[in-house]
């Protein structure tokens, strides 16, 4: 059985995926923004199964290097990260924020946090290899503007979060390369349309689809070996946007994340 470590966990897709691994006997850590939140949760993870609360805002570059510290820490025996964690494009009317750090919100929670947990976990997640990374993407992805990546000019939410799922697909690709011989394999899923998720509910979209229905892709990346490399509609092998397996745009995100991630 696996140590996985689930990316918001505390509600929508994150706190299912948390009762069905920790009900199929795996040790659950369990992430949350809410330290309230986070604490009832593992108590009745704990019900079922092995479960420990981690808490960090990922608005946070510093909170989400802090989290990896933690876990790699208390944890070395981790074998699977899901990046989980998302925020949406935001209520009718939102206009652009930025997180702790300066970035725009989406971007930086959507994006930089899970390339940012990454790093921090990745000396682990080598040495324990064969190991896994599961990064929740979407169907909804726009190319990123390298002359405009934190969105100042004609913000719009929803081209925002796809911007975010856009380079988090192309990121997945690149570093699956970078790992290629590790054992360490990294994958992008969708894991369903509009599941029915606060983050859709406070978009005013109508859900389509149930957390439920987003569950099995995940759950068969985080536990089955499935390759490397791969973006996955639910539990089907399909294409990204095309432009995200682009050498030049690839290289150009990694610049710039390595920038971004610095700052």
């Amino acid at each position: 059985m696996s140590t996985i470590l689930i990316t918001g966990a505390t509600s929508g897709l994150g706190r299912h995926l948390a009762f069905e691994l920790v009900r199929s006997g795996h040790v659950v850590l369990a992430h949350g923004r809410d330290p309230g939140r986070t604490e009832r949760l593992v108590e009745e993870l704990r019900t079922e199964g092995d479960a420990e609360a981690f808490v960090a805002d990922l608005a946070s570059l510093a909170e989400v290097r802090e989290l990896g510290a933690r876990v790699a820490d208390a944890r070395p025996d981790l074998d699977v990260l899901i990046n989980n964690a998302g925020i949406g494009a935001g209520a009718p009317g939102t206009g652009r924020e930025v997180s702790t750090d300066g970035h725009e919100l989406r971007l930086a929670v959507n994006y930089l946090a899970p390339v940012a947990l990454i790093r921090a976990l990745l000396p682990v997640l080598r040495a324990n290899a064969p190991t896994r990374i599961v990064n929740v993407g979407s169907v909804g992805q726009d190319p990123v503007d390298f002359d405009d990546i934190e969105f100042r000019r004609g913000y719009d939410g929803f081209a925002a979060y796809r911007r975010a799922k856009f380079a988090l697909a192309a990121h997945t690709f690149t570093l699956a390369e970078e790992l290629a011989g590790t054992g360490v394999a990294v994958n992008v899923l969708h894991p369903a349309t509009f599941m029915d998720t606060a983050m859709v509910r406070e978009g005013e979209f109508t859900p389509w689809s149930t957390v439920a229905d987003g569950a099995p892709g995940v759950l068969a990346l985080a536990t089955q070996d499935v390759g490397t490399g791969g973006y996955f509609d639910g539990t089907s092998p399909a294409r990204a946007h095309e432009e995200t397996y682009d050498r030049d745009v690839q290289k150009r995100l990694a610049a710039v994340t390595d920038q971004l991630l610095a700052l």
